[in-house]
């Protein structure tokens, strides 16, 4: 009887062990409402924001899932990663201009005289459109001469006089904006090219410096 009674508990024993493995796999590690510190085969959803530690079978912490952030250090986190984002964008972007700046130029004179060139064109343009603009004011003045000619002479101004010269006013009046619009191109073209100008001579301190300070090493031998 003592001998069976042995082998039941013995093998009562041995399906708990066997069944152990069945519940094999990671153990996590979280903090309770109380601070006490639990490891369970699962974490329950209210401890789970507070953050927590995966634990193979061997203890060893494997992964440590964060704690969630408050809204206030999401939104703080976002504007860091904005930052971040402008400041690569930014670096990319001069990285980019000083690349082009070196290859078109070789010296501060070539890009002073691609700017007198493309100022050149410009004026030329705003040269015609002044011509043009002085033409129609020279043909609204003929026109009002004429009818005041006319009215000295009793006679009353032709529709035909009056409709042509609101024709040219307007011609005029276009013309003066396109004028404005050629000037602002100028401005901006001269603005673009100050800062070209200004980069290059930044680029070419920054290469004399970097070739004045590794001569004295070359020279050691």
């Amino acid at each position: 009887m003592g001998h069976r009674v042995h082998w039941v508990a013995l093998s009562a024993a041995l399906m708990i062990i066997f069944a152990v493995p069945s519940f094999a796999g990671n153990l996590y590690r979280y903090h309770n409402a109380d601070g006490i510190v639990v490891v369970n085969w699962t974490v329950p959803p209210e401890y789970a924001p507070y953050g927590y530690e995966v634990l193979n079978d061997d203890g060893m912490v494997i992964e440590v899932v964060p704690r969630e952030l408050t809204p206030e250090e999401r939104e703080d986190r976002a504007l860091s990663e904005r930052v971040a984002n402008q400041a690569k964008a930014e670096e990319a972007r001069l990285q980019q201009w000083d690349e082009l700046l070196l290859r078109r130029y070789s010296t501060v004179a070539d890009v002073e005289a691609a700017r007198d060139r493309s100022l050149r064109d410009l004026n030329i343009r705003i040269s015609i459109l002044k011509s043009n603009r002085r033409s129609l004011r020279q043909k609204v003045e003929n026109y009002q001469a004429n009818i005041a000619t006319g009215e000295r002479e009793g006679l009353m101004p032709q529709p035909v006089e009056l409709e042509s010269i609101e024709v040219l006013k307007r011609e005029i009046v276009g013309t003066e904006k396109a004028i404005d619009d050629r000037q602002a191109e100028v401005d901006k073209v001269y603005g673009e090219y100050a800062l070209d100008i200004e980069r290059l001579r930044l680029l070419q301190d920054v290469i004399t410096l970097r070739r004045n300070l590794a001569a004295p090493a070359a020279n050691k031998y």
